[in-house]
Formats: structure tokens, C-alpha cells, sequence
């Protein structure tokens, strides 16, 4: 009886070992049939961003293609052949700013700005020396100096400046090694050693690698001079017009008045005025005839940097500084609507105010103007008629609108400015003017052959002398 017991205990447990075993079985098969039905939806997911990647992409392009301008170099294209947008009457297709009203302010149109720049250029083109002693060199001052320089206690060949003044920018990297800083902190009057190394590999072999000491002189340090009536008669910049600072801010100021003035109201006109209906056909060649514009330029340049060894943009919408071809021709659409409204402001004032054009005259005063009798035919040539007579509108335009506002007493005389500008034409041709040297001199520290100086000394000398205390800013 017992051993029947055992028996039926033993059979059990095989049972139960087997459906454990069946149970594990079943649940693998149940992992393993979800993984492959995890892996079939990852699979299809896959296919599916695949296909839309695809899809995206080959729609895109379609997208791009259907977009996409076609340059076009006619500049009269649209155009009649007086210059008007074909076909469009403008005046009944925006709402003109009311440019018979236009109120002025003294700060639209300011020249004090722009004056006091002109003067600031001015008198850096004159830098006068300055032999206080109680100045000190700074970095990016002009300063003028004297050396001698020796290796190893001796005189090397060029390292002398000879007393004729040198003329040296700090911070220019003109001098080898740190010799321009070595005179930073020192005063006219003072003599200065300056300790440097010649490069191994500079050009004149008798002293590349080797240390040289050069015994500098500060003789001066230049200074921007003080606007004043001396200054402008000292530089011959004095006419009978022009006698004092004041006569020159006023002949200043009347050369920018009207550009100034002609700059506001062109602004003013298009800003304030409102396109109701753009002409869609002329927004389409204004867009063709700009992208063959900036495809003009972008080759042009591209050529230029190539030549010169630099990477050049692979296409126009890198050249314009747009993303991607997307972003090219959303801007090139702004561009051309910018472009057509003005045209249509200008064409409009034109009709309105009852304006003409002789372009007959015209293209005799372009023939005129540059020596050639054939000039204005090759710009018809070039241009087409209609775009030459839109841009002659527009000149007559802005004419008659700087004629209804303008201070008369602030318009440039003719006379005045012929005078001012032969003045400076005569003051930039002299080599040699008062209490001032010209140098040019070659040295061991320059690769440049040749340095044009200008030294202020006691007395007035040219002086070309070859010296190696002189390297490039190369």
C-alpha cells in the first residue's frame, strides 16, 4: 500500500514538472510572438518615416520646381517704351501719399552728423607732430623716431635710419618681433633700447636668427590737430569763399542738404502710400529680372574670390545671405513688391503732377557727360528704352519734389564748391608741404621694398635710404 502511495507521488510530480514546463513553453512562445509583432510595427514605423522622408522630399522639389524663377535679363521688360508699367493704370491701383503736404522737420533731414564725420576724416589726413615731452607713446599712436642698429656691436648694413626721421605706427607689426611695443610708455626726447631677434627665416641671411639692439630715438608723437581757421589756411584748404571753420561746416553742410533732403522724401512718398492692387504680371518679371541681377553679381564676385584664391558662394541664395532656395525666393518676392510699389509711387506723381520727359535730351546729356556719342545707344543697347526712360521718371520725380521743398539758402552754389574742390585737389597734389619731410625707406625689419613716410623735421627733405630696421605687417 505504501509503495502504491510513493508511486502516485512520483507520477505527480512528473505532472506538474511537465505542465511547468508546457507553461514556460507557452509563455516564450507568447515573447517571442510579441517581439516579432513589436519588431513588424517598429519595421512598418520605419517604412513609413522612410516613405514621408521620401515623400517630403520628392515634394519639395515638385514645390521648388513650381516656384522657382526664371531669371530674366530684359530690364524693359513690362515696360512701355516711355517707362510706364504696361498696361496698368496706376493711379487707380493705390492710394498716393499726399506728397504736396509733406511737413519737414530740421532733424529728417540733418547734416550735422555727416559734417562733423568729413571734419574727423579731415583732420586725420593731417596729423600734425607733437614734440612735448610730457606726451607718452601708446599703442596705435604714429610717432616718428630714429635708429641705429647694431649686432653684436656692430653696425649691420640698412639698420641706420640716418637721422632722416621714420615715420612708425604702434601696433602696426610694421618692426620685427616686439619692437613697437618696446617703445610704448616712453616721451619725445627720449632714447630708447630696444633688444629683438630677426626670424630664421627672414629674407637678408646675413641676419636672420641673430639678436640685434637698436638705439631708437622719439624724436615725436603725431597728434590729431584742432579744427580751426589756422588749420584750414596752414593746409591750403582756405578759399576766398571759404575763409573760416564756420564757411567750411555751412559749404559741408549744403553738399549733404539735398541728398538728405531728396533721400526723406523718397522714403517718404513710398512709405506712405499704399498699394491696393499689385500688377501680378509686372511682380513676376520684377522678380525674373532681379534673380538675373543677383545672379549677375553673385558670378561676378565668385570670379573675383576665386582669382584671389578665396571660396566663393556655389549659389545665389548664399550670395544674397538667404537660407535655402525657400527662403530665396520668399525674399525675392518681398523684394520684387518693394520694387513695383515704388515704381508705381513714382510713375503715379509723375502722371498727377502733369511731369515730361525729353529723352532725346537726355541721351544727349549722357552722350555729353561721358565723352561719347554713342553711349546712350549702347545703354538702350544694354537697358532697353523703357528702363532708361523709368529711371530718368524717377529722377524727374524726386526734382520736382525737392524743388516744392527746399531751403534755397541751403543748396550747394555751383561756384563755391568748384573753388572748395580745386582747393583740395591742389592741397593733395603737394609732395612736401611746410615744416615736413617725405621719407621712403626700406630695412631689415620690413619684406615691403618700399614705405612712403611723412617726417615733420626742422627742415623740409625727401629722402630715400635703404634700411633693415624695417618688416612687413605681412
Amino acid at each position: 500500500m505504501a509503495k502504491d502511495k510513493k508511486t502516485n507521488a512520483n507520477e505527480n510530480t512528473d505532472i506538474s514538472k511537465s505542465k511547468a514546463k508546457r507553461e514556460e513553453r507557452r509563455k516564450e512562445i507568447a515573447k517571442d510572438k510579441r517581439n516579432r509583432m513589436i519588431s513588424r510595427i517598429i519595421s512598418i514605423a520605419i517604412l513609413v518615416v522612410i516613405a514621408g522622408v521620401i515623400l517630403f522630399f520628392a515634394g519639395k522639389s515638385i514645390y521648388l520646381a513650381a516656384i522657382r524663377t526664371t531669371p530674366n535679363s530684359d530690364m524693359s521688360a513690362g515696360l512701355t517704351a516711355d517707362g510706364k508699367i504696361d498696361g496698368v493704370n496706376v493711379l487707380d491701383s493705390l492710394t498716393l501719399a499726399d506728397y504736396e503736404n509733406i511737413t519737414i522737420t530740421d532733424e529728417d533731414i540733418s547734416t550735422d552728423d555727416q559734417v562733423q564725420q568729413d571734419i574727423d576724416e579731415l583732420l586725420e589726413e593731417y596729423p600734425e607732430i607733437d614734440y612735448n615731452v610730457s606726451l607718452e607713446v601708446a599703442d596705435g599712436d604714429q610717432v616718428n623716431i630714429d635708429y641705429i642698429g647694431t649686432i653684436d656691436g656692430e653696425e649691420f648694413e640698412g639698420g641706420n635710419s640716418n637721422n632722416a626721421g621714420y615715420d612708425l605706427t604702434i601696433g602696426s607689426g610694421s618692426f620685427i618681433d616686439d619692437f613697437e611695443q618696446q617703445l610704448i610708455g616712453s616721451h619725445p626726447g627720449d632714447d630708447v633700447t630696444v633688444e629683438v631677434t630677426f626670424p630664421d627665416d627672414y629674407d637678408d641671411e646675413a641676419v636672420a636668427g641673430k639678436d640685434a639692439v637698436f638705439a631708437v630715438s622719439i624724436n615725436g608723437i603725431y597728434k590729431t590737430p584742432a579744427f580751426s581757421d589756422a588749420f584750414l589756411e596752414k593746409n591750403g584748404l582756405a578759399t576766398d569763399e571759404i575763409r573760416t571753420v564756420d564757411d567750411y561746416r555751412a559749404y559741408i553742410a549744403k553738399n549733404y542738404y539735398e541728398d538728405n533732403l531728396r533721400n526723406f522724401l523718397s522714403s517718404y512718398i513710398v512709405e506712405n502710400s499704399t498699394v491696393n492692387s499689385y500688377p501680378k504680371n509686372y511682380v513676376k518679371i520684377m522678380k525674373a529680372t532681379t534673380k538675373a541681377n543677383d545672379e549677375a553679381m553673385a558670378n561676378y564676385y565668385s570670379q573675383m574670390f576665386a582669382s584671389s584664391g578665396m571660396q566663393a558662394s556655389t549659389n545665389v541664395w548664399e550670395f544674397t545671405g538667404d537660407e535655402d532656395e525657400f527662403a530665396y525666393e520668399k525674399s525675392l518676392n518681398e523684394r520684387a513688391n518693394d520694387s513695383v510699389k515704388e515704381a508705381m509711387v513714382y510713375q503715379a506723381i509723375f502722371e498727377k503732377a502733369g511731369l515730361t520727359i525729353d529723352m532725346e535730351a537726355v541721351k544727349a546729356e549722357m552722350n555729353e557727360t561721358n565723352g561719347d556719342e554713342t553711349y546712350a545707344d549702347s545703354m538702350v543697347e544694354s537697358y532697353g528704352e523703357g528702363y532708361l526712360a523709368q529711371s530718368e521718371m524717377h529722377d524727374v520725380v524726386l526734382d520736382y519734389l525737392v524743388d516744392l521743398y527746399k531751403d534755397p539758402d541751403m543748396m550747394p552754389d555751383d561756384e563755391t564748391e568748384s573753388d572748395a574742390e580745386a582747393a583740395e585737389a591742389e592741397t593733395i597734389t603737394e609732395t612736401t608741404p611746410e615744416t615736413e619731410a617725405t621719407t621712403e625707406t626700406t630695412s631689415e625689419t620690413e619684406t615691403v621694398s618700399e614705405t612712403e613716410t611723412t617726417s615733420e623735421t626742422e627742415t623740409t627733405s625727401e629722402t630715400e635710404t635703404t634700411s633693415e630696421a624695417e618688416a612687413s605687417a605681412e
